[in-house]
């Protein structure tokens, strides 16, 4: 017997199959379809986990969850709906609810909330989907750095709530502690459209990077992709709808969530991709956009920047020795673009989530919107995507990065042939 769990809804077709796939697993199960009676049968029950309708015909999901977290906080709440949507789960994940899971649910969905909330190992779903890549992925006969290091997950839920940059929509993330081996998987709120953060998932990089898989997309990935990166966080499951959410434009709250949540080393290790030689994208002139990596034994990045005016020509190094080190000097660098720059891309259907408060906007002439936190800051955000980017073959990456007014486009392109070189 693997404990008790309470199922609220009023829909009598869903208790009983949720009756006969708990029942399956061991679990004891109660049900009822009355919301005001969910109260005193948790006093009187104690139940380990509650499967909660958002929609109850007497009394809102959302305010019941908020009854049972007054009265029995310790009392586990899984949120499920028919009309979920990314802003109710991070409604309900900020009022207490442990996840939310979105109808029609798939058993191994199910099975892999339940076990993440509950504590067991449950490697169906997305984090069996994530493995198999993983393990794939680590097939790659990469150089032994000699150094193996701990994977890492985060110690409890985060969840975030914002509006996506391109999208313009209402948007958010839930961040979920994923078992060692899973690495770093997207999925929407039914847990169905699991996907990796790997290269072979790179569906556009025009002005962001965006992950693609069996038809279901995920942008703009890179900000948090980059603090995930920097607190060397492996594995993880990321719970978000259509694009990530800009918050102020750079990953400096990512990475303040992170450390309050805190990080939690795994029973298990993960080698960094070293290189053999170095490998060179471009032509290695001034003029002309270049990204180059050589052997070392850090991730060393030397990134030079040449807009036109006010930016002008910039240069950063930075190396990544330490999570401190980036949320001091590349985690607070925002995104930026030209007032000329967003009226195509806002004809391109990108850009709408733009705002005063999440980007730095300039004109032919100045800044309008912002002052900098860097002198440098335009750079040191183009050494911040790449950051996100580089995490994209499935593990770190150590090596000395050289590049040139490069994008989202010339770093998949380093990627790829970094793969190939394996």
């Amino acid at each position: 017997m693997n404990g008790t769990v309470l199922v609220v809804d009023d829909e009598e077709r869903i208790r009983s199959s949720l009756r006969g796939i708990l029942s399956d697993e061991g679990f004891r199960v109660l049900e009822t379809g009355a919301a005001p009676d969910v109260l005193e049968i948790i006093g009187r029950e104690n139940p380990e986990l509650v499967l909660l309708d958002v929609w109850m015909p007497e009394l809102d999901g959302i305010e019941l969850l908020r009854q049972i977290k007054a009265r029995q906080p310790a009392t586990r709440v899984i949120m499920i709906s028919g009309h979920a949507n990314i802003q109710n789960a991070v409604a309900a994940t900020k009022l207490g609810a442990e996840d939310f899971i979105e109808k029609p649910f798939s058993v191994s969905g199910l099975m892999t909330a339940i076990g993440r909330v509950m504590g067991a190992e449950a490697a169906t779903g997305a984090i069996e989907e994530a493995r198999a890549v993983a393990d794939n992925g680590n097939a790659h006969p990469a150089r032994r750095q000699g150094k193996q290091t701990a994977q890492r997950t985060i110690r409890r839920s985060i969840v975030m709530a914002g509006q996506g940059l391109h999208s313009g929509l209402k948007t958010g993330v839930i961040l979920h502690p994923a078992p060692a081996g899973a690495g770093i998987v997207f999925s929407s709120l039914a847990d169905q459209s699991a996907i990796a953060a790997r290269l072979e998932n790179v569906g556009d990089t025009g002005y962001n990077t965006t992950l693609v898989s069996n038809g279901h997309s995920v942008r703009t990935v890179e900000h948090l992709m980059s603090a995930l990166h920097a607190f060397g966080i492996t594995n993880l499951l990321v719970k978000t709808e259509d694009e990530i959410p800009a918050l102020d434009g750079s990953a400096l709250e990512f990475c303040r969530q992170l450390t309050e949540a805190g990080i939690e080393e795994q029973p298990a290790t993960i080698e960094p991709i070293g290189l053999r030689e170095a490998i060179t994208i471009g032509e290695q002139q001034p003029a002309e956009e270049w990204i180059r990596i050589e052997p070392a034994s850090t991730l060393t990045i030397d990134y030079t920047l040449d807009y036109p005016p006010p930016i002008g020509r910039q240069q950063v190094h930075f190396e990544l020795t330490s999570p401190e080190a980036y949320m001091r000097e590349i985690a607070p660098a925002r995104t930026f673009g030209f007032v000329r720059e967003f009226r195509k891309l806002s004809e391109m259907g990108l850009a709408r989530g733009g705002r005063l408060d999440n980007v730095i906007l300039l004109d032919d002439e100045r800044i309008v919107n912002t002052t900098l936190r860097f002198a440098d800051e335009f750079a040191r955000h183009k050494v911040l995507d790449l950051i996100g980017d580089l995490y994209l073959l499935g593990r770190p990456i150590v090596g000395h990065v050289i590049a040139n007014r490069t994008g989202h486009a010339d770093n998949l392109a380093l990627l790829r042939a970094i793969r190939d070189s394996l």
